[in-house]
């Protein structure tokens, strides 16, 4: 009776504990952009982009996790054969961010039938009508399945798929549906990051369909609102030859700058009509933080960040609202970017110190 009691004992106190450690549990992390995903022209090579000294300083700094996109076009050839050089680079960079104490999302940020910036560019994304290329993003999946399961699902998270931009919100919930049952075939305990459809907006996220029961999913949203602000004179947005000047908090343009804007610019400030302020910027993610918690799943914001041409001092208030909303939430977050046109550190490595303070405080811990 005794030992009966003692394994009784084992199984409901040790056993729970043991998986408790196995829980994909974050905080505050930082996009490292432009290595394996968007890479252009100026992009350092791949073998230059990253070392194993950037993660220790985002480590030190006091982020606890890196979101790291991949791009099929990085990691695959044309031909559909691995790229076996940047897959290396992509262990590399997972065992960095391990080694440093940094939990990992690998994003598949964009994939040669879908492509988050298709219709500014006008481009169309193929993904949502052929079946083919439907089947073939689901061996991507099993193919990085493949290569990262190795890594312990408590350091390491996938994100099924960034910014989709489907033309019907089933579109993307019956493809979510997919990628889930396959995955969960092969790795049912890793966590899986799920975003809404049209940008990983918090506007779509009651469209958006998990499936139920799995607590292993943490669901999705990206945040650059206003938008005026945070791609202010954005060269690939429709605000890269805005006029005017923005502002943060309050009016983004005030009545007396509007009235001497030219009519474009006019046209343009005119979306952003009201004031916006840090319970502006709350109402808005709370939209979101209500759906995930009637699921019981963890909500998370896998970019927002404000681009290099706002001023800088309205783009610092913002940044310490939004972050200041998100602390109140308990909403996990990853800043965009690391050394990027939004970067927390220059191209050449110099640290924006007051931006990485207003992320992470001296007294923050990980």
């Amino acid at each position: 009776m005794r030992v009966l009691f003692l394994v009784l004992f084992f199984l409901l106190n040790i056993v729970p504990c043991a998986n408790c450690k196995e829980l994909f549990e974050i905080k505050k992390g930082v996009n490292i952009s432009h290595w394996l995903s968007q890479r252009y022209d100026k992009c350092p090579p791949i073998e230059k982009g990253m070392n194993e000294t950037d993660f220790s300083k985002l480590s030190k700094d006091g982020f606890d996790h890196v979101r790291l996109p991949v791009d099929e076009d990085v990691l695959w050839n044309e031909d559909g054969r691995k790229n076996e050089k940047a897959f290396n680079f992509l262990h590399k960079g997972i065992r960095w961010a391990l080694k440093n104490e940094l939990r990992v999302i690998v994003d598949l940020h964009i994939i040669r039938s879908h492509y988050f910036n298709a219709g500014q560019e006008g481009k169309v994304n193929k993904l949502w009508t052929d079946e083919t290329e439907q089947n073939h993003f689901l061996d991507l999946w099993r193919e990085l399945s493949d290569e990262l399961k190795q890594y312990p699902v408590s350091m390491l998270a996938y994100e099924i798929m960034n910014e989709p931009t489907a033309p019907d919100h089933e579109d993307w919930n019956g493809l979510v549906a997919k990628a889930c049952r396959y995955i969960r075939r092969r790795e049912p305990d890793r966590m899986l990051v799920i975003g809404s459809n049209m940008w990983q907006g918090v506007g779509t996220f009651p469209f958006l369909k998990v499936p139920e029961g799995d607590k292993h999913i943490m669901l999705s949203f990206h945040f650059y609102e206003p938008f005026l602000l945070t791609h202010y004179r954005a060269g690939w947005t429709d605000l890269a030859n805005f006029g005017g000047n923005v502002h943060y908090p309050g009016m983004l343009v005030s009545k007396e700058e509007m009235a001497g804007l030219a009519e474009a610019d006019r046209k343009l400030a005119s979306r952003w009509p009201d004031e916006w302020s840090k319970a502006k910027l709350a109402s808005l993610v709370e939209k979101a933080k209500k759906i995930a918690d009637a699921k019981g799943l963890t909500l998370y914001c896998g970019e927002f960040g404000v681009y290099q041409t706002a001023p800088r001092a309205d783009a610092l208030r913002w940044y310490s609202d939004i972050v200041s909303v998100f602390g109140e939430m308990n909403i996990p977050w990853s800043v965009w970017d690391y050394k990027g046109g939004y970067g927390i550190y220059s191209p050449d490595g110099v640290p924006q110190k007051e931006l990485i303070r207003i992320l992470v405080p001296m007294d923050g811990k990980k």
